[in-house]
């Protein structure tokens, strides 16, 4: 038997098709960030939306009005998004978002163009929220532990080329026609949105949402195809139960979806924790002034060091390559410097460069941004545990080791060594993150490692491998 297929990959070559999908949704998310920058002060645009036209306060309502969708997209995921799957709420995400584009460019004079822009963009913004809070749950839970982490800090550094892009669209259309000018930047976001959903459309959904709802067979089948394996094959079933024991060491197995509650736990898994470390991060990211220069990049040369629209949008691509480059650079040494390092080290530096902005530029804003990047730096130091070349598993067991010990999870993660499967799995009981009455997978996987070693060096070796990456569908 073949193993299965999905429009007709199967293996490696499936797995970079969903991970294609994936990084085409934040290129759209870094393109959406961008495009109003070069647009919201352009004459062209103002000569239709008369309001914005010498207005700080409504460029700024029209530009954020769009942030306002994302978070109202992001709580419709968290509250709905394990009912509708991940590929229903990926493709309806990219639906969303080409409407709310459609409505955006079809405003004209005479009528209440404004209005219809600003509905628009605020609909483009949920699409947006509810792809950006469900592409990397998708991309973790049908990728291998091995390289995961690579994954997702692709999809964040694909944010930063997506706004190259704007950038440069945006200036490369600044010498055509009025209409040119800002309809066609705004469309063009629908290259991206079809892609993520016509991809979406034929690729599986994820296994471990099809286990969670008890799709038994399909769950198999879409683990054996990700792999490259017959849906028969004893790594695929071995695969398969390790998500189903993972379901039930969440402590919700025969939930169809993790209730809210979940994220409000402490105890061994410490929920509500991690919970909060990865929404600080996020809360940093968006505050700490990276947002301000993406959207307003062209305004602050402009009326800062009273350049022209035209240079100003040059400028700014120029920014945007300086911003990408950066961004591509995290993907070669985040496993080797470590998370907490690179984000400690970011910060340092964006708190050092604020003293020649100020000099070079109106001081009041940069200064804002300056002390509140320096308050993230003890934050960081003390509560972020490191995580590079850790499983998800060890992290687990992290936070376990935290608790039970009573010490600093930085402390934890410092003192804890890298694991073998063997230790894991010790570790995991010696915690009381697996109960013993699991013990029995366990010893039916030392059995198939038992067959496999003597099948030859190089099939055990495969297995080893596979049993390593024991978490590659956890969240």
């Amino acid at each position: 038997m073949a193993p299965p297929e999905f429009m007709g990959l199967t293996g490696r070559s499936l797995s970079i098709a969903v991970s294609t999908v994936a990084t085409t949704g934040f290129l759209l998310f870094g393109y959406d960030q961008g495009v109003m920058s070069g647009i919201i002060t352009a004459p062209a645009f103002n000569d239709v939306f008369t309001a914005t036209k010498d207005n700080s306060t409504m460029q700024g309502f029209v530009t954020a009005i769009y942030e306002l969708g994302c978070l109202l997209g992001a709580i419709f995921i968290l509250i709905f998004g394990d009912f509708l799957g991940r590929r229903r709420a990926i493709i309806s995400g990219g639906s969303i978002m080409i409407l709310g584009v459609i409505i955006q460019v079809t405003s004209e004079r005479g009528s209440t163009p404004l209005a219809q822009f600003i509905i628009g963009r605020t609909i483009t913004g949920v699409g947006n929220g509810i792809n950006t809070s469900t592409i990397p749950t998708y991309q973790a839970e049908c990728s291998r532990t091995s390289n995961r982490g690579l994954l997702i800090c692709i999809e964040g550094g694909v944010i930063a080329f997506g706004t190259l892009v704007a950038y440069w669209m945006n200036y490369a259309a600044s010498y055509g026609s009025p209409d040119l000018v800002w309809r066609f930047p705004i469309s063009f976001q629908i290259v991206f949105a079809l892609v993520v959903v016509l991809g979406t459309v034929w690729l599986p959904e994820s296994p471990r949402w099809l286990l969670t709802r008890e799709r038994w067979e399909e769950g198999e089948t879409v683990i054996a195809a990700l792999r490259g394996l017959e849906t028969n094959s004893k790594e695929t079933q071995l695969q398969k139960q390790i998500i189903l024991d993972s379901i039930k060491a969440s402590g919700f197995a025969g939930h169809k979806g993790t209730p809210l509650k979940a994220l409000f736990t402490g105890g061994n898994t410490q929920h509500f924790r991690r919970m909060m470390l990865g929404v600080s991060s996020q809360f940093m990211q968006q505050i700490g002034g990276c947002n301000a220069v993406i959207y307003y990049f062209p305004i602050l040369f402009e009326q800062s060091i009273k350049q022209t629209h035209n240079v100003s949008l040059l400028l700014g691509g120029v920014n945007m390559f300086v911003y990408a480059i950066f961004a591509t650079t995290s993907w070669f040494i985040i496993e080797r410097v470590g998370r907490r390092k690179l984000f400690l080290w970011g910060t340092v530096v964006i708190v050092m460069i604020t003293p020649i902005m100020i000099t070079n530029i109106q001081w009041g804003t940069y200064l804002f941004f300056a002390i509140v990047n320096f308050c993230f730096l003890p934050l960081i130091y003390f509560t972020y545990p490191e995580t590079a070349r850790r499983s998800l598993e060890e992290i687990d067991i992290i936070f376990a080791k935290g608790y039970r010990e009573n010490i600093g999870y930085v402390k934890a993660a410092q003192q804890l060594e890298f694991l073998s499967d063997a230790d894991i799995d010790q570790k995991a009981r010696e915690y009381g993150l697996v109960e013993e009455v699991e013990g029995e997978m366990s010893e039916k996987k030392v059995k198939l490692e038992e067959e496999k070693k003597g099948e030859g060096s190089g099939v055990f070796e495969r297995l080893r491998f596979d049993d390593r990456e024991r978490t590659t569908y956890f969240d």
